[in-house]
Protein backbone atom coordinates (compact mmCIF):
# COMPACT_ATOMS: atom_id res chain seq x y z
CA UNK A 1 0.00 0.00 0.00
CA UNK A 2 1.31 3.51 -0.96
CA UNK A 3 0.87 6.57 1.44
CA UNK A 4 0.53 9.78 0.83
CA UNK A 5 3.51 12.24 1.99
CA UNK A 6 2.01 15.64 1.00
CA UNK A 7 1.89 15.40 -2.43
CA UNK A 8 -0.67 17.52 -4.12
CA UNK A 9 -3.78 15.35 -5.60
CA UNK A 10 -5.41 16.30 -9.12
CA UNK A 11 -8.85 17.86 -8.93
CA UNK A 12 -10.55 16.45 -12.21
CA UNK A 13 -12.98 18.62 -14.07
CA UNK A 14 -16.55 17.13 -13.11
CA UNK A 15 -17.31 15.82 -16.54
CA UNK A 16 -14.08 14.91 -17.27
CA UNK A 17 -13.50 11.60 -18.11
CA UNK A 18 -11.16 9.27 -15.48
CA UNK A 19 -10.34 6.40 -17.93
CA UNK A 20 -10.19 3.24 -16.08
CA UNK A 21 -8.04 0.58 -17.27
CA UNK A 22 -10.07 -2.04 -17.35
CA UNK A 23 -9.97 -4.90 -20.30
CA UNK A 24 -12.87 -3.17 -22.45
CA UNK A 25 -10.50 -0.63 -23.39
CA UNK A 26 -7.98 -3.06 -25.34
CA UNK A 27 -10.25 -3.13 -28.03
CA UNK A 28 -10.21 0.21 -28.79
CA UNK A 29 -7.11 -0.03 -31.36
CA UNK A 30 -8.33 -2.74 -33.79
CA UNK A 31 -11.96 -1.69 -34.03
CA UNK A 32 -10.37 2.02 -35.10
CA UNK A 33 -7.50 0.91 -37.37
CA UNK A 34 -8.06 -2.38 -38.77
CA UNK A 35 -11.61 -3.64 -38.16
CA UNK A 36 -11.64 -6.07 -40.87
CA UNK A 37 -8.23 -8.09 -39.67
CA UNK A 38 -8.76 -11.73 -38.88
CA UNK A 39 -9.27 -14.26 -36.31
CA UNK A 40 -9.10 -17.70 -36.63
CA UNK A 41 -9.67 -21.12 -35.26
CA UNK A 42 -8.59 -24.10 -37.18
CA UNK A 43 -10.57 -24.65 -40.20
CA UNK A 44 -14.10 -24.20 -38.38
CA UNK A 45 -14.13 -20.97 -37.77
CA UNK A 46 -12.78 -17.02 -39.08
CA UNK A 47 -14.10 -14.27 -38.74
CA UNK A 48 -13.21 -10.08 -38.16
CA UNK A 49 -12.28 -7.73 -34.96
CA UNK A 50 -16.02 -6.15 -36.10
CA UNK A 51 -17.46 -9.71 -35.49
CA UNK A 52 -15.73 -10.34 -32.88
CA UNK A 53 -16.89 -7.64 -30.73
CA UNK A 54 -20.34 -8.11 -31.43
CA UNK A 55 -19.60 -11.75 -30.56
CA UNK A 56 -18.26 -10.94 -27.11
CA UNK A 57 -21.71 -8.46 -26.78
CA UNK A 58 -23.71 -11.79 -27.56
CA UNK A 59 -21.86 -14.06 -25.06
CA UNK A 60 -21.96 -11.29 -22.39
CA UNK A 61 -26.61 -11.03 -23.10
CA UNK A 62 -26.12 -14.83 -23.18
CA UNK A 63 -24.34 -15.43 -19.47
CA UNK A 64 -26.44 -12.85 -18.08
CA UNK A 65 -29.62 -14.61 -19.39
CA UNK A 66 -28.08 -17.65 -17.80
CA UNK A 67 -27.82 -15.36 -14.29
CA UNK A 68 -24.47 -14.24 -14.69
CA UNK A 69 -24.41 -10.98 -12.76
CA UNK A 70 -20.71 -9.07 -11.45
CA UNK A 71 -18.58 -10.87 -9.53
CA UNK A 72 -19.56 -14.46 -10.25
CA UNK A 73 -17.09 -16.67 -11.67
CA UNK A 74 -17.63 -18.20 -15.10
CA UNK A 75 -15.07 -20.89 -15.65
CA UNK A 76 -14.02 -22.46 -19.26
CA UNK A 77 -12.90 -25.63 -20.07
CA UNK A 78 -11.73 -25.45 -23.66
CA UNK A 79 -8.52 -26.46 -26.14
CA UNK A 80 -7.15 -22.71 -27.46
CA UNK A 81 -10.42 -21.26 -29.28
CA UNK A 82 -11.72 -18.15 -30.88
CA UNK A 83 -14.48 -19.46 -27.97
CA UNK A 84 -11.69 -19.06 -25.33
CA UNK A 85 -10.87 -15.23 -26.77
CA UNK A 86 -14.20 -13.99 -26.25
CA UNK A 87 -14.42 -15.10 -22.55
CA UNK A 88 -11.23 -13.28 -22.06
CA UNK A 89 -12.59 -10.20 -23.20
CA UNK A 90 -16.75 -10.78 -22.45
CA UNK A 91 -16.53 -12.44 -18.91
CA UNK A 92 -13.88 -9.62 -17.21
CA UNK A 93 -16.04 -7.03 -19.00
CA UNK A 94 -19.40 -7.77 -17.48
CA UNK A 95 -16.97 -7.55 -14.38
CA UNK A 96 -17.80 -11.51 -13.69
CA UNK A 97 -14.36 -13.19 -13.33
CA UNK A 98 -12.96 -15.58 -15.52
CA UNK A 99 -11.72 -18.95 -14.72
CA UNK A 100 -9.34 -20.88 -16.58
CA UNK A 101 -9.46 -24.65 -15.86
CA UNK A 102 -6.18 -26.45 -16.61
CA UNK A 103 -7.57 -29.42 -18.40
CA UNK A 104 -4.73 -31.31 -17.70
CA UNK A 105 -5.03 -32.18 -14.29
CA UNK A 106 -6.69 -35.03 -12.83
CA UNK A 107 -10.33 -35.03 -12.17
CA UNK A 108 -9.64 -34.73 -8.18
CA UNK A 109 -7.74 -31.27 -9.41
CA UNK A 110 -10.21 -30.56 -11.97
CA UNK A 111 -12.68 -30.67 -9.26
CA UNK A 112 -11.02 -29.32 -6.41
CA UNK A 113 -10.32 -25.65 -8.10
CA UNK A 114 -13.72 -24.86 -9.77
CA UNK A 115 -15.28 -25.36 -6.06
CA UNK A 116 -12.42 -23.63 -5.02
CA UNK A 117 -13.11 -20.78 -7.38
CA UNK A 118 -16.69 -20.72 -6.68
CA UNK A 119 -17.30 -21.08 -10.22
CA UNK A 120 -21.29 -20.97 -10.75
CA UNK A 121 -21.26 -21.36 -14.70
CA UNK A 122 -18.83 -23.68 -16.23
CA UNK A 123 -18.16 -23.69 -20.38
CA UNK A 124 -17.11 -27.40 -21.31
CA UNK A 125 -15.56 -28.49 -24.31
CA UNK A 126 -17.64 -32.03 -25.10
CA UNK A 127 -14.12 -33.59 -25.58
CA UNK A 128 -14.14 -33.29 -21.78
CA UNK A 129 -18.14 -34.59 -21.12
CA UNK A 130 -16.88 -37.99 -19.38
CA UNK A 131 -14.17 -35.87 -16.92
CA UNK A 132 -17.16 -33.22 -16.33
CA UNK A 133 -19.40 -36.84 -15.53
CA UNK A 134 -17.04 -38.29 -13.40
CA UNK A 135 -17.26 -35.06 -11.32
CA UNK A 136 -20.53 -33.52 -11.56
CA UNK A 137 -21.78 -34.66 -8.22
CA UNK A 138 -18.85 -32.82 -6.61
CA UNK A 139 -18.96 -29.61 -8.16
CA UNK A 140 -21.30 -28.01 -5.36
CA UNK A 141 -21.15 -24.26 -6.35
CA UNK A 142 -22.13 -24.95 -10.13
CA UNK A 143 -25.58 -24.39 -11.54
CA UNK A 144 -25.11 -23.78 -15.06
CA UNK A 145 -22.76 -25.97 -17.63
CA UNK A 146 -22.94 -24.81 -21.30
CA UNK A 147 -21.61 -26.84 -24.04
CA UNK A 148 -18.85 -25.99 -26.33
CA UNK A 149 -18.69 -28.26 -29.56
CA UNK A 150 -16.56 -27.81 -32.92
CA UNK A 151 -19.59 -29.54 -34.36
CA UNK A 152 -22.49 -27.08 -33.28
CA UNK A 153 -25.20 -29.15 -34.45
CA UNK A 154 -24.18 -32.06 -32.45
CA UNK A 155 -26.21 -32.69 -29.42
CA UNK A 156 -25.49 -30.81 -26.35
CA UNK A 157 -24.55 -33.04 -22.77
CA UNK A 158 -27.43 -34.11 -20.86
CA UNK A 159 -27.85 -31.59 -18.55
CA UNK A 160 -26.35 -28.12 -20.43
CA UNK A 161 -28.26 -25.14 -20.18
CA UNK A 162 -27.19 -24.79 -24.44
CA UNK A 163 -24.72 -25.09 -26.97
CA UNK A 164 -22.51 -22.05 -27.09
CA UNK A 165 -22.72 -21.38 -30.96
CA UNK A 166 -26.69 -21.68 -30.18
CA UNK A 167 -27.03 -19.12 -27.54
CA UNK A 168 -24.71 -16.44 -29.51
CA UNK A 169 -27.33 -16.71 -31.77
CA UNK A 170 -30.31 -16.07 -29.84
CA UNK A 171 -28.84 -13.47 -28.28
CA UNK A 172 -28.46 -9.33 -28.71
CA UNK A 173 -24.85 -8.17 -30.02
CA UNK A 174 -25.53 -4.83 -28.05
CA UNK A 175 -24.77 -5.79 -24.80
CA UNK A 176 -24.02 -2.53 -22.64
CA UNK A 177 -20.36 -2.40 -20.87
CA UNK A 178 -20.61 -0.41 -18.33
CA UNK A 179 -17.30 1.58 -16.44
CA UNK A 180 -16.26 -0.11 -13.19
CA UNK A 181 -13.46 0.20 -10.72
CA UNK A 182 -10.00 -1.06 -12.53
CA UNK A 183 -9.48 -3.11 -9.10
CA UNK A 184 -12.08 -5.54 -9.70
CA UNK A 185 -10.81 -8.96 -10.11
CA UNK A 186 -10.72 -10.37 -13.39
CA UNK A 187 -9.36 -13.54 -13.74
CA UNK A 188 -8.56 -16.49 -11.79
CA UNK A 189 -7.00 -19.46 -12.36
CA UNK A 190 -4.84 -22.23 -10.22
CA UNK A 191 -0.71 -22.63 -10.25
CA UNK A 192 0.48 -26.50 -10.95
CA UNK A 193 2.97 -26.74 -8.74
CA UNK A 194 4.17 -30.66 -7.95
CA UNK A 195 3.20 -30.18 -3.82
CA UNK A 196 -0.04 -30.06 -2.21
CA UNK A 197 -3.17 -28.77 -3.80
CA UNK A 198 -2.90 -26.02 -6.50
CA UNK A 199 -3.37 -22.62 -4.94
CA UNK A 200 -5.71 -20.17 -6.62
CA UNK A 201 -4.11 -15.98 -8.04
CA UNK A 202 -5.83 -13.45 -9.18
CA UNK A 203 -5.40 -10.53 -11.10
CA UNK A 204 -7.62 -6.85 -11.75
CA UNK A 205 -8.40 -5.42 -14.88
CA UNK A 206 -5.65 -2.71 -13.91
CA UNK A 207 -3.36 -5.70 -13.88
CA UNK A 208 -3.84 -6.98 -17.44
CA UNK A 209 -4.03 -3.60 -19.14
CA UNK A 210 -0.71 -2.76 -17.14
CA UNK A 211 0.92 -6.46 -18.08
CA UNK A 212 -0.15 -6.03 -21.60
CA UNK A 213 1.29 -2.26 -22.32
CA UNK A 214 4.41 -2.84 -20.44
CA UNK A 215 5.01 -6.59 -22.34
CA UNK A 216 3.99 -4.65 -25.83
CA UNK A 217 6.74 -1.87 -25.16
CA UNK A 218 9.36 -4.49 -24.14
CA UNK A 219 8.31 -6.74 -27.26
CA UNK A 220 8.32 -3.37 -29.59
CA UNK A 221 11.60 -2.25 -28.63
CA UNK A 222 14.70 -4.58 -30.26
CA UNK A 223 15.31 -3.38 -33.78
CA UNK A 224 14.75 -6.29 -34.87
CA UNK A 225 15.55 -9.07 -33.01
CA UNK A 226 11.86 -10.86 -31.41
CA UNK A 227 10.26 -7.69 -32.35
CA UNK A 228 6.66 -7.39 -32.31
CA UNK A 229 4.73 -5.24 -34.59
CA UNK A 230 1.16 -5.19 -36.43
CA UNK A 231 2.15 -7.31 -39.63
CA UNK A 232 2.85 -9.93 -37.52
CA UNK A 233 0.33 -13.15 -37.64
CA UNK A 234 0.26 -14.43 -33.94
CA UNK A 235 -0.65 -18.00 -33.04
CA UNK A 236 -0.58 -19.54 -28.91
CA UNK A 237 1.43 -22.68 -28.36
CA UNK A 238 0.54 -22.20 -24.27
CA UNK A 239 -2.25 -23.26 -23.17
CA UNK A 240 -5.23 -20.45 -22.73
CA UNK A 241 -5.87 -21.83 -19.48
CA UNK A 242 -2.29 -21.27 -18.33
CA UNK A 243 -1.81 -17.79 -17.43
CA UNK A 244 -3.79 -15.82 -19.69
CA UNK A 245 -1.44 -17.33 -22.73
CA UNK A 246 1.89 -15.77 -20.93
CA UNK A 247 -0.93 -12.76 -21.50
CA UNK A 248 0.08 -12.49 -25.11
CA UNK A 249 -3.76 -12.83 -26.66
CA UNK A 250 -4.47 -9.49 -24.77
CA UNK A 251 -1.83 -7.94 -26.30
CA UNK A 252 -2.16 -9.39 -29.90
CA UNK A 253 -5.85 -8.20 -29.47
CA UNK A 254 -4.75 -5.09 -28.89
CA UNK A 255 -2.58 -4.35 -31.81
CA UNK A 256 -5.26 -6.03 -33.69
CA UNK A 257 -2.88 -8.75 -35.57
CA UNK A 258 -3.90 -11.64 -37.58
CA UNK A 259 -4.65 -14.39 -35.00
CA UNK A 260 -4.61 -18.26 -35.18
CA UNK A 261 -5.77 -20.53 -32.95
CA UNK A 262 -5.06 -24.02 -32.81
CA UNK A 263 -7.01 -26.18 -30.81
CA UNK A 264 -5.63 -29.41 -29.04
CA UNK A 265 -1.73 -29.41 -30.06
CA UNK A 266 0.04 -31.56 -32.47
CA UNK A 267 2.89 -31.19 -34.39
CA UNK A 268 1.46 -31.37 -37.60
CA UNK A 269 -1.18 -29.56 -36.93
CA UNK A 270 0.78 -26.94 -35.81
CA UNK A 271 3.10 -26.84 -38.59
CA UNK A 272 0.46 -26.65 -40.93
CA UNK A 273 -1.30 -23.83 -39.42
CA UNK A 274 2.79 -21.92 -39.50
CA UNK A 275 2.73 -22.87 -43.20
CA UNK A 276 -0.81 -22.00 -44.18
CA UNK A 277 -0.76 -18.31 -42.71
CA UNK A 278 2.61 -17.65 -42.32
CA UNK A 279 2.64 -17.41 -38.49
CA UNK A 280 5.20 -15.09 -37.50
CA UNK A 281 4.76 -14.86 -33.43
CA UNK A 282 4.67 -17.70 -31.49
CA UNK A 283 5.19 -18.74 -27.43
CA UNK A 284 6.06 -22.23 -25.96
CA UNK A 285 7.74 -24.50 -23.59
CA UNK A 286 10.89 -25.68 -24.69
CA UNK A 287 9.14 -29.40 -24.67
CA UNK A 288 6.50 -28.37 -27.65
CA UNK A 289 9.54 -27.25 -29.43
CA UNK A 290 11.29 -30.15 -28.76
CA UNK A 291 8.30 -32.06 -30.06
CA UNK A 292 8.16 -28.97 -33.35
CA UNK A 293 11.37 -29.58 -34.12
CA UNK A 294 11.37 -33.58 -34.39
CA UNK A 295 8.71 -33.87 -36.00
CA UNK A 296 9.10 -35.33 -40.06
CA UNK A 297 6.29 -32.54 -40.79
CA UNK A 298 9.11 -29.28 -40.26
CA UNK A 299 10.96 -30.89 -43.16
CA UNK A 300 8.47 -29.19 -45.24
CA UNK A 301 7.73 -25.96 -43.54
CA UNK A 302 9.75 -22.54 -44.08
CA UNK A 303 10.09 -21.77 -40.54
CA UNK A 304 12.32 -18.86 -41.04
CA UNK A 305 11.99 -15.68 -39.63
CA UNK A 306 9.47 -16.73 -36.81
CA UNK A 307 9.52 -15.64 -33.57
CA UNK A 308 9.05 -17.91 -30.46
CA UNK A 309 9.44 -16.94 -27.08
CA UNK A 310 10.54 -19.60 -24.87
CA UNK A 311 9.91 -19.96 -21.12
CA UNK A 312 8.37 -22.20 -18.33
CA UNK A 313 11.55 -23.95 -18.03
CA UNK A 314 15.18 -23.31 -18.79
CA UNK A 315 15.84 -23.09 -22.62
CA UNK A 316 19.23 -25.21 -23.29
CA UNK A 317 21.42 -24.42 -25.67
CA UNK A 318 21.66 -27.43 -27.87
CA UNK A 319 17.81 -26.82 -28.20
CA UNK A 320 18.39 -23.48 -29.19
CA UNK A 321 20.81 -24.09 -31.57
CA UNK A 322 18.77 -26.72 -33.50
CA UNK A 323 15.53 -23.48 -33.86
CA UNK A 324 18.40 -21.27 -34.78
CA UNK A 325 19.92 -23.25 -37.61
CA UNK A 326 15.75 -23.62 -38.89
CA UNK A 327 16.22 -19.63 -38.94
CA UNK A 328 13.67 -19.51 -35.95
CA UNK A 329 14.33 -16.30 -34.08
CA UNK A 330 13.96 -17.87 -30.44
CA UNK A 331 14.95 -16.37 -27.14
CA UNK A 332 13.45 -16.41 -23.82
CA UNK A 333 11.12 -15.07 -21.37
CA UNK A 334 10.80 -16.09 -17.91
CA UNK A 335 7.68 -15.38 -15.21
CA UNK A 336 5.24 -17.65 -13.03
CA UNK A 337 1.64 -17.96 -12.74
CA UNK A 338 2.09 -15.87 -9.53
CA UNK A 339 3.40 -12.98 -11.93
CA UNK A 340 0.76 -12.56 -14.84
CA UNK A 341 3.51 -14.18 -15.76
CA UNK A 342 6.27 -11.51 -17.97
CA UNK A 343 8.73 -10.61 -16.03
CA UNK A 344 11.75 -10.50 -18.37
CA UNK A 345 13.00 -11.12 -22.08
CA UNK A 346 15.79 -12.44 -23.24
CA UNK A 347 16.48 -10.01 -25.93
CA UNK A 348 19.94 -9.15 -27.57
CA UNK A 349 20.57 -5.62 -26.73
CA UNK A 350 22.87 -5.06 -29.80
CA UNK A 351 24.16 -6.60 -33.01
CA UNK A 352 26.58 -9.54 -32.40
CA UNK A 353 27.17 -10.40 -36.19
CA UNK A 354 30.18 -12.54 -35.65
CA UNK A 355 29.81 -13.89 -32.73
CA UNK A 356 27.58 -16.71 -32.63
CA UNK A 357 28.45 -18.02 -29.13
CA UNK A 358 27.68 -14.89 -27.74
CA UNK A 359 24.53 -14.00 -29.46
CA UNK A 360 23.51 -17.81 -28.26
CA UNK A 361 24.31 -16.70 -25.13
CA UNK A 362 22.38 -13.78 -24.48
CA UNK A 363 19.24 -15.83 -26.65
CA UNK A 364 19.22 -18.52 -23.89
CA UNK A 365 19.77 -16.13 -20.72
CA UNK A 366 16.34 -14.84 -18.36
CA UNK A 367 16.44 -12.21 -19.79
CA UNK A 368 16.18 -8.02 -18.89
CA UNK A 369 13.24 -6.77 -16.61
CA UNK A 370 10.34 -5.51 -18.90
CA UNK A 371 9.02 -1.81 -18.09
CA UNK A 372 8.15 -1.11 -14.55
CA UNK A 373 9.35 -4.39 -13.50
CA UNK A 374 11.71 -3.84 -10.39
CA UNK A 375 13.77 -7.15 -9.99
CA UNK A 376 16.30 -7.81 -7.54
CA UNK A 377 18.98 -10.84 -6.56
CA UNK A 378 18.43 -11.11 -2.76
CA UNK A 379 20.71 -12.96 0.25
CA UNK A 380 18.78 -14.56 3.06
CA UNK A 381 18.58 -11.07 5.26
CA UNK A 382 16.84 -9.27 1.75
CA UNK A 383 20.09 -7.69 0.73
CA UNK A 384 21.19 -7.41 -2.65
CA UNK A 385 23.87 -9.47 -3.96
CA UNK A 386 26.64 -8.21 -6.55
CA UNK A 387 25.77 -7.65 -9.72
CA UNK A 388 28.10 -9.46 -11.27
CA UNK A 389 26.75 -12.09 -13.53
CA UNK A 390 28.63 -14.64 -10.36
CA UNK A 391 27.07 -13.87 -7.27
CA UNK A 392 23.73 -15.93 -6.75
CA UNK A 393 20.59 -15.16 -4.37
CA UNK A 394 17.08 -15.68 -4.56
CA UNK A 395 15.11 -13.71 -7.31
CA UNK A 396 12.63 -11.20 -5.69
CA UNK A 397 10.12 -8.65 -7.59
CA UNK A 398 7.72 -6.03 -7.61
CA UNK A 399 5.92 -4.85 -10.51
CA UNK A 400 2.12 -3.38 -10.69
CA UNK A 401 0.47 -6.70 -11.93
CA UNK A 402 1.69 -9.58 -9.20
CA UNK A 403 -0.76 -11.30 -7.98
CA UNK A 404 -1.65 -9.83 -4.53
CA UNK A 405 -2.02 -13.36 -2.70
CA UNK A 406 -3.18 -16.96 -3.07
CA UNK A 407 -7.07 -16.93 -3.07
CA UNK A 408 -8.33 -18.02 0.56
CA UNK A 409 -4.76 -18.84 1.90
CA UNK A 410 -3.81 -15.91 3.78
CA UNK A 411 -0.56 -17.82 5.13
CA UNK A 412 1.32 -18.86 1.78
CA UNK A 413 0.21 -15.20 0.55
CA UNK A 414 2.54 -13.30 3.55
CA UNK A 415 5.11 -16.09 3.05
CA UNK A 416 5.11 -15.26 -0.64
CA UNK A 417 4.82 -11.25 -0.05
CA UNK A 418 7.17 -11.34 2.91
CA UNK A 419 9.38 -8.20 3.13
CA UNK A 420 6.92 -6.87 0.16
CA UNK A 421 8.43 -8.14 -2.34
CA UNK A 422 7.05 -11.02 -4.36
CA UNK A 423 9.28 -14.16 -3.72
CA UNK A 424 10.06 -16.40 -6.79
CA UNK A 425 12.01 -19.22 -5.10
CA UNK A 426 14.24 -19.27 -7.86
CA UNK A 427 17.70 -18.51 -7.72
CA UNK A 428 20.00 -16.18 -9.67
CA UNK A 429 22.86 -14.01 -10.98
CA UNK A 430 22.33 -10.55 -12.80
CA UNK A 431 25.37 -9.41 -14.75
CA UNK A 432 26.79 -6.08 -15.12
CA UNK A 433 24.55 -5.46 -18.31
CA UNK A 434 21.05 -6.13 -16.50
CA UNK A 435 20.95 -9.64 -17.97
CA UNK A 436 19.59 -12.17 -15.13
CA UNK A 437 20.28 -15.88 -15.68
CA UNK A 438 18.08 -18.21 -13.43
CA UNK A 439 20.64 -21.28 -11.90
CA UNK A 440 17.74 -23.24 -10.06
CA UNK A 441 14.80 -23.62 -8.16
CA UNK A 442 15.32 -23.45 -4.54
CA UNK A 443 14.55 -27.00 -3.90
CA UNK A 444 16.52 -28.07 -7.12
CA UNK A 445 19.99 -26.92 -6.08
CA UNK A 446 21.99 -29.91 -5.84
CA UNK A 447 23.81 -30.00 -2.60
CA UNK A 448 27.21 -32.12 -3.10
CA UNK A 449 30.49 -31.53 -1.46
CA UNK A 450 29.95 -28.56 0.51
CA UNK A 451 29.21 -27.04 -2.76
CA UNK A 452 25.61 -25.86 -4.63
CA UNK A 453 25.50 -27.52 -7.89
CA UNK A 454 22.88 -25.89 -10.55
CA UNK A 455 21.01 -28.52 -12.26
CA UNK A 456 19.84 -26.49 -14.93
CA UNK A 457 23.73 -25.73 -15.79
CA UNK A 458 24.74 -29.48 -15.96
CA UNK A 459 21.13 -30.00 -18.30
CA UNK A 460 22.69 -26.77 -20.56
CA UNK A 461 25.92 -28.65 -20.50
CA UNK A 462 24.70 -32.00 -21.54
CA UNK A 463 22.27 -30.87 -24.23
CA UNK A 464 25.13 -30.16 -25.80
CA UNK A 465 25.79 -33.31 -26.90
CA UNK A 466 25.40 -34.24 -30.59
CA UNK A 467 23.54 -37.21 -29.05
CA UNK A 468 21.49 -36.08 -26.53
CA UNK A 469 17.62 -35.28 -27.82
CA UNK A 470 16.74 -33.92 -23.90
CA UNK A 471 17.95 -34.23 -20.63
CA UNK A 472 16.65 -33.66 -16.71
CA UNK A 473 19.62 -33.65 -13.74
CA UNK A 474 18.20 -34.23 -10.42
CA UNK A 475 19.71 -34.54 -6.81
CA UNK A 476 19.38 -38.03 -5.18
CA UNK A 477 20.80 -38.91 -1.39
CA UNK A 478 24.58 -40.15 -1.13
CA UNK A 479 25.86 -41.04 1.92
CA UNK A 480 28.96 -39.47 1.32
CA UNK A 481 27.98 -36.04 -0.35
CA UNK A 482 24.85 -35.83 0.83
CA UNK A 483 23.48 -35.00 -2.87
CA UNK A 484 24.75 -36.15 -5.99
CA UNK A 485 23.41 -35.49 -9.50
CA UNK A 486 22.06 -37.94 -11.57
CA UNK A 487 21.53 -37.82 -15.41
CA UNK A 488 18.37 -38.81 -17.00
CA UNK A 489 19.20 -38.78 -21.16
CA UNK A 490 16.98 -39.18 -24.22
CA UNK A 491 19.27 -40.00 -26.65
CA UNK A 492 18.06 -38.98 -30.62
CA UNK A 493 16.77 -41.30 -32.55
CA UNK A 494 19.64 -43.80 -34.26
CA UNK A 495 22.11 -42.67 -31.30
CA UNK A 496 24.05 -44.50 -28.95
CA UNK A 497 26.17 -44.15 -25.88
CA UNK A 498 27.84 -45.42 -22.33
CA UNK A 499 27.29 -43.33 -19.53
CA UNK A 500 31.01 -42.82 -19.58
CA UNK A 501 30.67 -40.42 -22.94
CA UNK A 502 27.93 -37.98 -20.75
CA UNK A 503 29.89 -38.02 -17.95
CA UNK A 504 33.69 -36.97 -19.96
CA UNK A 505 31.36 -34.76 -22.19
CA UNK A 506 30.56 -32.87 -18.52
CA UNK A 507 33.94 -33.10 -17.19
CA UNK A 508 35.59 -31.19 -20.01
CA UNK A 509 33.48 -28.68 -19.10
CA UNK A 510 34.83 -28.70 -15.52
CA UNK A 511 38.30 -29.28 -16.75
CA UNK A 512 37.78 -25.35 -18.28
CA UNK A 513 36.85 -24.21 -15.08
CA UNK A 514 32.80 -23.72 -16.65
CA UNK A 515 31.27 -26.04 -13.93
CA UNK A 516 32.02 -27.61 -10.31
CA UNK A 517 33.80 -30.84 -10.47
CA UNK A 518 31.07 -31.74 -8.62
CA UNK A 519 28.82 -31.37 -11.09
CA UNK A 520 29.88 -34.23 -12.79
CA UNK A 521 26.97 -36.35 -12.58
CA UNK A 522 28.34 -40.30 -11.02
CA UNK A 523 24.64 -41.90 -12.58
CA UNK A 524 23.78 -41.57 -15.78
CA UNK A 525 20.31 -43.78 -16.84
CA UNK A 526 19.00 -43.49 -20.39
CA UNK A 527 15.37 -43.30 -20.80
CA UNK A 528 12.69 -43.08 -23.22
CA UNK A 529 11.03 -40.16 -21.66
CA UNK A 530 11.23 -37.42 -18.76
CA UNK A 531 8.17 -37.18 -17.00
CA UNK A 532 6.86 -33.54 -17.54
CA UNK A 533 3.77 -31.76 -15.24
CA UNK A 534 0.46 -30.23 -16.87
CA UNK A 535 2.08 -27.31 -18.44
CA UNK A 536 5.05 -29.43 -19.51
CA UNK A 537 7.51 -28.55 -17.04
CA UNK A 538 10.20 -31.21 -16.31
CA UNK A 539 8.82 -33.04 -13.00
CA UNK A 540 11.73 -32.95 -11.11
CA UNK A 541 9.82 -33.62 -8.01
CA UNK A 542 8.65 -36.80 -9.14
CA UNK A 543 11.66 -37.81 -10.51
CA UNK A 544 13.17 -37.18 -7.25
CA UNK A 545 10.69 -39.64 -5.56
CA UNK A 546 11.08 -41.95 -8.98
CA UNK A 547 14.79 -42.28 -8.22
CA UNK A 548 15.56 -41.46 -4.74
CA UNK A 549 16.41 -45.43 -4.80
CA UNK A 550 19.61 -44.58 -6.69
Amino acid sequence: MTTNHGGRRIEPTASAYGYPLIVRQLLHTPLAVDPEQEIIYRDVSRYSYREFEQRIGRLANALADLGVQPGDTVAVMDWDSHRYLECYFAVPMMAAVLMTVNVRLSPEQIAYTINHSKATVLLVNVEFAAVLDEIRDRLTELRVVVCLSDEPSAAPMADAAGEYEALLAQADPGYRFEDFDENTCATTFYTTGTTGLPKGVFFSHRQLVLHTLATTAALGGPQSQGRLHRDDVYMPITPMFHVHAWGMPYIATMLGLRQIYPGRYTPEGLLGLVAEHRVSFSHCVPTILHMLLGSPAIADVDVRGWKVIIGGSALPKGLAQAALERGIDIFTGYGMSETCPILTLAQVKTPLAGDPDRELALRTRTGLPIPLVDLRTVDEAMHDVPRDGQAAGEIVVRAPWLTQGYLGNPGASEELWHGGYLHTNDIGTIDGDGYLQVTDRIKDVIKTGGEWVSSLEVEDVISRHPAVAEVAVIGVKDAKWGERPMALVVLREGRQLAPDDIREHVRSFAERGQLSRYAVPEQVNFVTAIDKTSVGKINKKGLRERFSGG
